[in-house]
């Protein structure tokens, strides 16, 4: 089955920064492209970036690029989203997920991330 967890979110100021991790599990991670995709209030999901299985390959959205970098450990089944110089608009709950690009029903809980003054 597979499990992805994801946590390392919460409340940040406009400009901060955040790591998001995800912990992987009940597949093939290291043979597995990854990505991230976000729910922000009231809207669908949007996918933010994706990362091919040997870590070579990455993506964004317009909307986060030059500011997200998403990376991964194969060694540990984890997964990263380093976040910085957050805005207002990047509030949302984000997500991981198999696949480079996806706007699949997410399998985990998420974890939110608030940008707030």
């Amino acid at each position: 089955e597979v499990q992805l967890v994801e946590s390392g979110g919460g409340l940040v100021q406009p400009g901060g920064s955040l790591r998001l991790s995800c912990a992987a599990s009940g597949f093939t991670f290291e043979h597995s492209d990854m990505s991230w995709v976000r729910q922000c209030p009231g809207k669908g999901l949007e996918w933010v970036s994706g990362i091919t299985a040997t870590g070579e390959t990455t993506g964004y959205a317009d909307s986060v690029k030059g500011r997200f970098t998403t990376s991964r450990d194969n060694a540990k089944n984890l997964l990263y989203l380093q976040m910085n110089a957050l805005k207002t608009e990047d509030t949302a709950v984000y997500y991981c997920a198999k696949n480079y690009y996806t706007l699949a029903t997410p399998v985990g809980q998420g974890t939110q991330v608030t940008v707030s003054s």
